[in-house]
């Protein structure tokens, strides 16, 4: 009688551990140094674009702004932790899965921190300023403001008008009312998109993670995205044929259609199926609205650069 043959033995495979320097470049949001784009802005509409000094100006401010931005959200994490851990998406970041050790998280943004603050001392102390303020801006934010009902909405809006000013200082150049006024109500309208995403996906524990939420309900804020969105488009359209610095043959009104388009995608996005609440996922995520914003920033330089005044 023949002996059974035994099974092969099957070995369980080992649990892979991520890199720790992988783990640590995800805590510090390399996604989100898209909204540092915003610092290119006063470049572009200023006409400097051919200027190689203010093109190497912007891309220091830029990196600043990535610096210090990252050290921002490492402390905004830090103060969230607790909360974190218990958020249905936030617990899988790196400082809240443990993914990456409290003490390398805090000494790579320290580390940052130096490095943003000695390029933003090397071009002027109107830059320095301007990262100073982004900075405090960031960190009451953390503290306060994103606990206060419309407060934290502005508060949000804020940064990204800082963004748009530094970027001018960087590059020694004012800033047109008509970006400001653009600025900030299409950033109001990302904020109230984020804003209803979580009220959304958190539902009845919305209050639990964060204060502010609980004042907050889909119908209000779709309310307020309505104007939002609606004043947003009617400011660029004013820009595009009465800004100082457009062509007079009315060109930049071939860029409406882009807009148009970009608000729209993003309205759809965030109303209908629900999304926003991470913004720099949506725009690289969705292709329509990657591709709306790439040709409508590539025809509004093609214009300003390259029509007859």
């Amino acid at each position: 009688m023949q002996r059974a043959t035994p099974a092969p033995r099957v070995l369980a495979p080992k649990a892979v551990r991520p890199s720790p320097l992988l783990a640590l470049l995800e805590e510090l949001r390399p996604k989100q140094w898209l909204k540092n784009g915003l610092l290119f802005f006063g470049l572009i509409y200023s006409l400097n674009l051919t200027d190689p000094e203010s093109v190497s100006r912007a891309l220091a401010g830029f990196a600043a702004f990535c610096f210090i931005s990252s050290a921002g959200y490492v402390f905004n994490d830090f103060r969230d932790l607790a909360v974190d851990r218990a958020h249905p998406t936030k617990r899988f970041r790196p400082l809240a899965a443990g993914k990456v050790s409290e003490r390398l998280a805090s000494g790579a943004a320290a580390g940052l921190l130096v490095l943003g603050a000695a390029l933003a001392a090397a071009l002027g102390w109107g830059f320095l300023a301007a990262s100073a303020a982004y900075l405090l801006l960031t960190v009451t934010y953390s503290l306060w403001w994103k606990h206060i009902v419309l407060v934290d909405l502005f508060a949000v809006s804020g940064g990204f008008v800082i963004r748009i000013v530094a970027g001018a200082v960087a590059i020694h150049v004012g800033v047109s009312p008509w970006l400001y006024v653009c600025t900030v109500l299409g950033s109001l309208l990302i904020a109230m998109g984020k804003r209803r995403s979580e009220v959304v996906e958190l539902a009845e524990e919305a209050q639990a993670h964060r204060p502010a939420l609980e004042h907050y309900t889909t119908d209000f804020l779709d309310r307020l995205i309505t104007v939002a969105a609606a004043a947003s488009l009617m400011a660029y359209s004013l820009y595009t044929f009465s800004a100082d610095n457009v062509p007079k043959n009315h060109a930049m009104m071939l860029t409406l259609p882009f807009a148009l388009y970009g608000v729209f995608r993003y309205l759809f996005l965030v109303q209908a199926r629900g999304m926003g609440g991470s913004p720099e996922e949506l725009l690289l995520g969705d292709r329509s609205l990657a591709a709306s914003v790439i040709l409508f920033l590539a025809l509004s330089a093609g214009i300003l650069y390259f029509s007859p005044p």
